[in-house]
């Protein structure tokens, strides 16, 4: 699946952080849409997908003029009190186009020169190495969240095709951690997975958040539910996963290789 690419110029770039977001002042997303097109997606029955008129995953706005943009609003918001930021709430920051594009590096390097209170960068992109020289600059106040629903390659095929492959994650975390930035992996949502995954993460990470359709996709599991997910997992005769009380499992076997404070459930794993 092929993505288009749209040029915008965004009239504002920080959103109040509510909801979900409630323990952020700010969310941020420097791209509307998402090439990965996952679907699970809780954004496929959002506004922002129903309205556009084109199937998620199919298109992608490019926000021009972002850096300028931010960092006048990073100033008015800092000039208030505390800011922490969660980028990105709606889309990936490490879109493939970014490679090219450089719209999510241009504002890490604002925050660099203005730095926020926290910024946590939430994305399953192994490109998020590429600006370890930022983040590293941050220091304390950031921390890398790397997605890794699954350490099955089949199952990632089947739910995200297009989204990057379980082991460049991995590879990616551990280039994070070596360096020194602060990191997380976040089993979210939680998919099938195997009896060895906490052993693949206890070398990599010193914090894991686990989430479900239920607990996540801010609908108690109906958006999930419009999305047919179900039905992906009954494919694979694999019901039983997508129940509520699945995540249970991952988080038992979890916690033979992690202490009860390094794992986080749902909302509180993505707070500061």
């Amino acid at each position: 699946m092929n993505s288009t690419f749209f040029y915008k110029q965004p009239k504002t770039l920080l959103n109040k952080g509510t909801g979900f977001l409630t323990d952020y002042t700010h969310s941020l997303n420097p791209y509307t849409g998402c090439s990965f097109a996952c679907s699970y997606c809780y954004v496929r029955q959002m506004p922002v997908s129903l309205f556009r008129g084109h199937e998620w995953g199919t298109w992608v706005d490019i926000k021009t003029g972002a850096a300028a943009l931010l960092a006048k609003e990073l100033q008015r918001a800092k000039a208030k009190g505390p800011v922490s930021i969660f980028m990105s709430s709606s889309t990936d920051p490490y879109q493939p186009v970014e490679y090219r594009e450089q719209v999510t590096r241009s504002l890490l390097e604002v925050m660099v020169e203005h730095p926020p209170d926290f910024l946590l960068v939430q994305t399953r992109s192994p490109l998020v190495t590429r600006d370890l020289d930022l983040l590293l600059r941050l220091g304390e106040r950031v921390r890398v969240s790397m997605t890794v629903e699954t350490d099955l390659e089949e199952i990632r095929k089947h739910f995200s095709p297009q989204a990057p492959p379980i082991a460049a994650r991995l590879r990616a975390l551990r280039e994070l951690a070596a360096a020194g930035v602060p990191t997380q992996a976040t089993i979210a949502p939680v998919l099938p997975s195997s009896e060895a995954f906490p052993d693949l993460l206890r070398p990599l990470v010193g914090r894991v958040c686990i989430d479900d359709f239920y607990m996540g996709d801010g609908s108690g599991g109906k958006r999930t539910k419009k999305n047919g997910v179900p039905s992906l997992f009954a494919e694979l005769g694999l019901e039983a996963w997508a129940e509520p009380d699945a995540y249970r499992l991952v988080y038992d076997r979890l916690r033979r290789v992690f202490a009860e404070d390094e794992l986080y459930v749902s909302q509180k794993g993505f707070a500061l």
